[in-house]
């Protein structure tokens, strides 16, 4: 997949530039085009010489260094790759990235930069630890970075932990398998709901359940480096809406429905994560209901089923639901697969306190009306959402 890219190569300035070096020689024998650029610090450790002769391209290490006249380097750049791979990642530059410092060849072209930016941080244990390196990599995830993980080992400084840069033959391979992954819904349309729905009581109380909607970010978030265009309809959350996602924001659950229903034909996937409130108040006052008896009634009507609704009326869309459940998980799972006309399920146990609501973990079981189950065993929720759309693109293709 990497023959014939357009790989540009950050290198900043820690002990394990050596490796990059091999990197270098690796991306080129899969066949990528190689350009480096290195901020002044890494050229202390290996000249760009030798960068130079492995990538048979002219290394860039100062911003007014103006190879072409005809061009602005750092732009040129930029505009050039189809991906970046910052290796090794010190935590001063990815301070500097995070927030928004251009100071250097480096720094500079990555600001300018709309390619797919791959990290692969090398430091001292503690550093990759403290606090502040931990905030601007979550920052630069929350941009649509994409980090290899440091390997566990001895350091350069003595330490033994967490903070070797990745192996060149394991980077090439990660970066690789990304890539053919990127992209796999381009063209697509893809509808995702998330968080939990609020049913008004009065107006300072509402009935809710506990979904952070983290699940569902997740989904939009890989839906959309996959190249699709996501509607992202949300209840209340916290969380930080993922790069290139068309937020939608709701409250209640009529509203969530008025929002689905208006973008359900014109898309191709809908992927339905939102825990809905299946009942909400009869009566909501208008004033605050005060305090004034020991025991309080409050009746109830059922909401819309908004998923059994989506199976009702669906046309071409590939149909795919939750279900949070505490027992029995498959057999629910698969009576609400045919009772509600869906594609696929997947089913979760919330009971368990280390996955599902508000957990930054999740396992699943998925199950298709082909007739396919695939249990995913416990992983970020990240993680669980990029397996699980490989596996219904992997549906969809076979149809």
């Amino acid at each position: 997949m990497l023959k014939g890219k357009k790989i540009l190569l950050a290198v900043s300035g820690g002990i394990a530039v050596y490796k990059a070096v091999a990197l270098t020689s690796k991306l080129t024998q899969a066949g990528a085009e190689v350009k480096v650029m290195m901020t002044e610090h890494a050229t202390e450790f290996v000249t760009p010489l030798t960068f130079q002769a492995m990538s048979r391209n002219p290394v860039y290490t100062d911003t007014f260094d103006e190879k072409d006249p005809a061009k602005i380097a750092h732009i040129d750049l930029a505009d050039w790759a189809d991906m970046v791979v910052i290796a090794p990642a010190t935590a001063n530059v990815l301070g500097k990235v995070a927030n928004g410092m251009a100071d250097d060849m480096v720094t500079t072209t990555l600001l300018a930069t709309q390619a797919q930016v791959y990290v692969a941080p090398a430091m001292n244990v503690h550093m990759y630890q403290h606090p502040a390196v931990v905030q601007n990599m979550k920052t630069l995830e929350t941009w649509g970075y994409r980090f290899i993980e440091p390997g566990d080992g001895y350091l350069a400084c003595g330490y033994v932990g967490k903070g070797r840069l990745e192996e060149p033959e394991e980077i090439v391979q990660v970066i690789d398998r990304d890539y053919h992954r990127l992209g796999r819904w381009q063209g697509k349309k893809v509808l995702i709901t998330a968080g939990p729905t609020r049913e008004p009581l009065d107006p300072v109380r509402y009935f809710t359940n506990y979904s952070s909607g983290k699940m569902g970010y997740a989904f939009a978030q890989e839906a959309a480096e996959q190249g699709a265009k996501v509607y992202l309809v949300s209840g209340p959350t916290n969380l930080t809406v993922p790069p290139s996602v068309e937020h939608i924001p709701v409250s209640s659950t009529e509203e969530m429905f008025a929002q689905v229903t208006a973008l359900y034909d014109q898309v191709d996937i809908v992927i339905k994560t939102a825990a809905v409130a299946d009942y909400r108040p009869v009566e909501t006052s208008e004033q605050k209901i005060k305090k004034n008896k020991d025991h309080i009634t409050i009746e109830l009507e059922k909401n819309v089923d908004i998923l059994r609704y989506l199976g009702e009326h669906k046309e071409r869309q590939y149909l795919i639901g939750f279900a949070a459940e505490t027992e029995d998980l498959e057999a629910y799972g698969r009576k609400k697969l045919q009772e509600k006309n869906l594609d696929a399920i997947v089913i979760n146990d919330v009971s368990r306190s280390d996955i599902g609501f508000d957990s930054d973990q999740n396992e699943v079981v998925l199950i298709t009306k082909a007739g396919n189950t695939w249990p995913i065993e416990q992983a970020s929720k990240s993680a669980i959402a990029e397996q699980v759309i490989e596996l219904i693109d992997r549906e969809i293709g076979k149809g």
